[in-house]
């Protein structure tokens, strides 16, 4: 073993907290986390899929689905879908009411 390693990077910042979803959708073992990204052309949203599972006593997650979990993945797109577009229209109206004033 070699313990002669460099010293520690002490300037390096400090990691940021973890960025949450701003929602979730979950239907059953199927779930929805939809993140909102600031850009220069105004919001835009992307949606990450996972199904969660027990193995043994711990829970755990994938990004792998089965014959039998499409049809429920397909229902938590389409809510999270509607939830984006729900999130589009109001910030769409607040916009024009703004312009309005």
């Amino acid at each position: 073993m070699n313990f002669d390693a460099e010293p520690l990077d002490t300037d390096v910042p400090m990691q940021t907290p973890k960025q949450k979803p701003i929602h979730e959708v979950r239907l059953g073992s199927i779930k929805a986390a939809v993140w909102k990204n600031e850009t220069e052309n105004g919001t835009r949203y992307n949606v990450t899929f996972s199904r969660i599972y027990k193995d043994g006593d711990n829970w755990k997650s994938t990004d792998s689905f089965g014959r039998d979990d499409l049809l429920l993945l397909g229902k938590v797109a389409d809510l999270a879908h509607s939830w984006i577009f729900a999130q589009s229209q109001s910030q769409e109206e607040e916009k024009a009411n703004n312009h309005r004033r």
